[in-house]
């Protein structure tokens, strides 16, 4: 599904649009090249040197996503340093989503718009991979105050127009010119000879009928015609680009495939009628052990149908069997707990523990009571000698001898 859905997306942004990561990667690594970072990165962490693609998410290149991972962490952390802002250069075994929200952090810093998930960058390769570091290059880039400027072409004269000879065509100046370019010390043997002869035939007579006779051995004159023929033929040398070559190879490829396929047809129609023959073979064989095996066939039906009938009313008899089993169950367990129960009344009956716990409970009682009756007795006592007080110094008050003259105290 997720390979779909990329490929969909991909689809939506253009054709070329699974191929602008490559673009993006080599445009980064020049940026990297100028910023030096093979002294200031590579170099001080003892890494290899990146590949044009290395951060290319693609099946077709070698992948490990722990070093890659590593490697981008590394190198952003330098851009982002290189760039003006400090930040603390990650360790192999630190968290990856700490690290990778760190590193957006400082992209949304700068002013740049990120609108992905951090767990896109999890991986150490791909688009968001190559993007994240190509726009750290171009912030570090602006601090350094270096632009790339456009190229400046030379002008180039125009040449003159050459005619191109056809391939075919075999001028003498060509031969000349390809038997002194390629000079060989039996050409010169075969020279040298020539001109011996040409010597010795010029040196004969200078009459005509001198001429007409030959004076040179015809055996002879056959075997160095022999010797020399091989170096008299002359090839041609043929244009590949040439629409007639063309046009023979697509004939002599169509002849080549037309005999295949009459050969390739014969043996599959051979192979076809050995088939044929072989099913009906195999229909045959199967039509006679069906007729053979029929009784057998019926036999071994009828048993089928008498086992289902004895599975059935096995299951008939084992649910009988189950159902009085639960039964058993049940009146058993009734059974043990009325043992129990007679169990624990005959042993209340024949024990005497009640018995003593009961008189202890009376004398805790007893002693509780003699306890309370003499509490009481001391509040009773106590509230008498409360109201004899009382009693006394209301007399007291009504016996005083020394009542106040209340006339001369107004006076």
């Amino acid at each position: 599904m997720a390979d779909e859905g990329r490929r969909g997306e991909e689809e939506g942004r253009g054709p070329g649009a699974a191929h602008q990561a490559f673009a993006v990667m080599e445009c980064l690594l020049e940026k990297l090249k100028v910023l030096n970072y093979e002294e200031e990165v590579l170099a001080k962490h003892n890494m290899k040197y990146l590949s044009r693609h290395y951060f290319v998410s693609s099946p077709y290149l070698e992948s490990n996503p722990g070093e890659r991972f590593y490697m981008f962490t590394i190198i952003a952390s330098w851009l982002i340093n290189v760039a003006g802002r400090p930040f603390t250069e990650p360790q192999e075994y630190d968290e990856p989503n700490a690290t990778v929200s760190n590193i957006l952090a400082e992209l949304r810093a700068f002013g740049l718009k990120v609108d992905f998930p951090p767990s896109k960058l999890k991986s150490g390769s791909g688009d968001h991979v190559c993007f994240v570091l190509d726009q750290l290059a171009e912030v570090a880039l602006r601090r350094k105050r270096f632009s790339f400027k456009r190229p400046i072409y030379p002008t180039e004269a125009t040449e003159e127009e050459s005619v191109t000879e056809d391939a075919a065509e075999l001028t003498l100046s060509k031969v000349e010119e390809e038997l002194i370019e390629e000079p060989d010390h039996e050409d010169e043997e075969n020279l040298m000879d020539l001109e011996a002869l040409k010597f010795r035939t010029s040196h004969r007579s200078s009459s005509p009928g001198d001429i007409l006779e030959p004076t040179v051995d015809a055996a002879e004159w056959y075997l160095e015609v022999e010797r020399v023929l091989p170096q008299l033929k002359v090839t041609i040398r043929t244009d590949s680009k040439d629409w007639r070559i063309h046009m023979d190879q697509m004939h002599q490829h169509e002849d080549g495939i037309k005999s295949s396929l009459r050969e390739a047809k014969s043996y599959l129609d051979k192979l076809l009628e050995n088939i044929r023959k072989t099913l009906e073979k195999v229909s045959s064989r199967e039509k006679y052990i069906n007729n053979q095996l029929e009784h057998l066939i019926q036999e071994y039906r009828g048993a089928h149908a008498k086992r289902s009938q004895a599975k059935e009313r096995y299951q008939e008899a084992s649910g009988g069997v189950a159902e009085r089993t639960r039964l058993l169950a049940e009146v058993s367990e009734e059974l043990e707990k009325l043992k129990q129960e007679m169990e624990e009344k005959g042993s209340s009956m024949s024990d005497g523990a009640p018995v003593v716990k009961i008189k202890q409970s009376l004398t805790k009682l007893r002693q509780e009571i003699a306890q309370m009756d003499v509490r009481i007795g001391v509040v009773q006592h106590t509230l008498l000698q409360a109201k004899l007080k009382e009693k006394s110094d209301m007399t007291r008050d009504m016996h005083a001898t020394n009542i106040p003259d209340f006339s001369s105290a107004l006076a």
